[in-house]
């Protein structure tokens, strides 16, 4: 199932879609519009799926849902598909080549910080650049689709709903401004966490553990890895942040960057007004932002 937000309405990708890179630029099958689809049995609002995410599968699976009329759609309509989770996490040096790149241990734990919700945006559009230095990194991004507590690893996949692309864009100024990274703050601008263009439930992928990612700034490639080189996978976690906090449904874990970001290279380079930036998971999609000022 690939689930989507077209304008604040949730669908689902008609046929599942191919969900490879350039084919989520609408020219597939169509979406389904689920509250109509569904003669009113789930609403319109996006959030709300994640509450009933059982029920939703299941109607995805059904006859019903397999005769539903698909509809055109705009993907520059389409938003982030978790556009209010509760709590977003984020993973900083979890990539080995990232860690090596801050001339910096691999972690032993998970270094966990938070992004702030009203950073959301969706996969299309412009990012307005705050005053200051300003990097991207491409990310796999886990949405939480039944309530975890305390689960461990070998379970943890069963509590995820499905994954996306996103962005932790960074101001790295006010990152390391002061005596202590201010990680949450300078990660949180508006735009700053870029989601979509769809949520692909992991058992529409090959390997849910091992899929290519990266990013190119104006056409040219400046990350790509394999999500198999997190050093905590997926699962490892939803594990561990279960273990400290209870996971909600919607809520959305940033899963950290692999090498290549702006401000390690030599020199230093930065999102500028006009770029462009594509960012991918080969098997969910990609997304595309103009910066402006």
């Amino acid at each position: 199932m690939q689930l989507g937000n077209l304008a604040g309405r949730l669908v689902l990708r008609a046929g599942g879609g191919g969900a490879g890179g350039d084919d989520a630029a609408g020219d597939d099958a169509g979406v389904i519009d689920v509250e109509r689809a569904s003669g009113g049995a789930f609403p319109a609002d996006v959030a709300a799926a994640y509450e009933r995410w059982d029920e939703l599968v299941e109607w995805a699976a059904s006859p019903e849902a397999a005769r539903a009329e698909a509809e055109p759609y705009r993907p520059a309509d389409l938003g982030p598909p978790s556009p209010r989770p509760r709590q977003v996490f984020a993973l900083a040096l979890n990539y080995r080549d990232h860690a090596e790149e801050n001339r910096l241990d691999a972690p032993e734990q998970p270094s966990v910080f938070t992004k702030f919700p009203t950073a959301i945006t969706g996969p299309y559009g412009d990012i307005a650049l705050p005053d200051g230095k300003v990097d991207w990194e491409v990310e796999l991004v886990a949405v939480i689709g039944r309530p975890a507590r305390h689960v461990a690893a070998a379970d943890a996949w069963r509590h995820v709903a499905g994954l996306t692309v996103g962005q932790d864009v960074s101001e790295r100024r006010m990152q390391f401004a002061g005596p202590l990274p201010q990680f949450g703050l300078a990660k949180s601008f508006p735009g700053f966490a870029p989601m979509g263009p769809w949520l692909v439930t992991p058992d529409e992928l090959d390997d849910p553990d091992d899929l290519e990612l990266g990013c190119r700034l104006n056409d040219e490639e400046v990350q790509k890895s394999r999500t198999s080189q997190l050093i905590f996978p997926v699962p490892e976690l939803v594990a561990y942040l279960s273990s400290v906090v209870p996971l909600l449904p919607g809520d959305v874990i940033f899963t950290g960057t692999p090498a290549g970001v702006g401000s390690l290279r030599r020199p230093p380079r930065f999102l500028a007004p006009g770029d462009e930036l594509v960012s991918y998971v080969a098997g969910i999609g990609e997304m595309r932002h103009r910066f402006v000022r």
